[in-house]
């Protein structure tokens, strides 16, 4: 027996699940299909998922006018989410963008600050003794400055975010479909899925988000110019009775002189095994992950070494109070398309794609999501703000 629906999302991760529940809210007959988190990540030989994880940044300001277009939707509909949900996944911290002082070579500083201008986001700027006198946990050195954007920014928790979403699509009618897809296809008029367990569902059309998985030669009818990379983050253990010392942390993007020790940071957040951690990533080069089962081998891994060392090296300067905590770490993926921007149209006439976060789509994931869905319901994107850079590029 095929089940049918009127359209199918393929992949439940932070688009996947926006763009599920944007489409339920729009007629009948919606599906998303996508599997829990494992629980045992070295021995599951199944997907994985990089909203597995409980903090990711959120900020509105970006040099970019489309990411920047992205983020501020995106935040603006967080507190409808939560209150309708019921679920909370969002913590206004701030966000703290810290680099090379203004009139150098390094116009990094300059350019989030104009940014911000030309967004009306309300920031302050801080100079290196004010960095140190405000916050006294990082050590930034001299000849700095920072860019601190108090409000509507902070981190997101992307567990909790896809919770959200997912119960939210249900709720308005969409069915959940906890299993994961292994094939789609178009057969006599209709888009068809066929899942782990061996259902198989069919519709008029289907949005495939899954990510780095995308690249799966099963998913799509021709290949998507897409490449994943191998992420490590970094885990230092903070104990409850000093996790006082950092009241008040940010989120933090840091890019000091030498760009292969950019990074981004997240505050003290407490975690499912019941530990407080500061998580920071920032790999110093590129490890590509050229086929989708190099993707699931990358996750069982849990990270590279390398990558773990070289964030403890940063630790130890940008926060010398975590150089002796304990460490640990774990995997993720990022994907990028040619432009840098989610990759968001048809590759045939029933199969859409929804894919590359570009490493910047957590905060931005539910304006991404609804682009998808509009994309499904109406075969195009009807917004015509951001023009035409979501466009996917294939490999013929």
């Amino acid at each position: 027996m095929i089940e049918r629906f009127k359209s199918i999302v393929v992949g439940r991760g932070m688009m996947g699940a926006a763009a599920a529940r944007y489409l339920a809210l729009q007629g009948d007959g919606v599906a998303v299909i996508g599997p829990d988190e494992p629980k045992d990540w070295a021995n599951h030989h199944g997907v994985f998922a990089s909203h597995y994880d409980e903090a990711r940044i959120t900020r509105t300001i970006d040099a970019n006018p489309v990411w920047a277009r992205l983020a501020n939707r995106s935040i603006a509909r967080y507190g409808e989410i939560a209150a309708e949900s019921g679920i909370d996944f969002y913590e206004e911290v701030g966000c703290l963008i810290v680099g090379p002082a203004r009139g150098g070579a390094d116009p990094y500083v300059a350019q989030v600050e104009d940014a911000a201008r030309q967004l009306g986001v309300s920031i302050e700027m801080l100079s290196d003794a004010a960095l140190k006198a405000r916050f006294r946990y990082f050590d930034f050195g001299a000849q700095c400055e920072g860019v601190y954007e108090q409000s509507n920014a902070g981190y997101v928790n992307p567990r909790r975010l896809v919770e959200a979403q997912s119960l939210l699509a249900e709720k308005a009618g969409a069915r959940v479909i906890r299993r994961t897809a292994v094939s789609v296809r178009e057969e006599d008029g209709f888009a068809i899925v066929t899942t782990d367990d061996g259902a198989v569902y069919s519709a008029e059309r289907v949005l495939v988000a899954a990510g780095g998985f995308s690249i799966n030669e099963n998913l799509l009818p021709r290949p998507l110019d897409l490449k994943v990379f191998g992420r490590t983050v970094a885990f230092f253990e903070i104990p409850d009775d000093e996790l006082e010392a950092y009241r008040g942390m940010p989120s933090l993007i840091h890019q000091p002189e030498n760009p292969v020790d950019h990074i981004y940071l997240l505050p003290p957040v407490r975690y499912p095994d019941g530990k407080t951690y500061l998580k920071i990533g920032g790999d110093p080069d590129d490890l590509q992950l050229e086929a989708e089962p190099e993707i699931r081998a990358w996750f069982r891994r849990g990270g590279r070494l390398t990558t773990r060392d070289h964030l403890h090296r940063i630790i130890t300067r940008l926060v010398p109070s975590l150089a002796d905590a304990p460490l640990s770490m774990a995997a993720c993926v990022t994907s990028f398309t040619p432009e840098n921007y989610p990759a968001i149209g048809f590759a045939s006439e029933r199969i859409a794609v929804l894919t590359g976060g570009c490493g910047a789509a957590a905060k931005s994931s539910d304006e991404i999501g609804r682009l998808g869905a509009e994309l499904i319901q109406h075969g195009r994107i009807v917004d015509d703000v951001y023009g035409a850079v979501f466009r996917p590029v294939f490999r013929d």
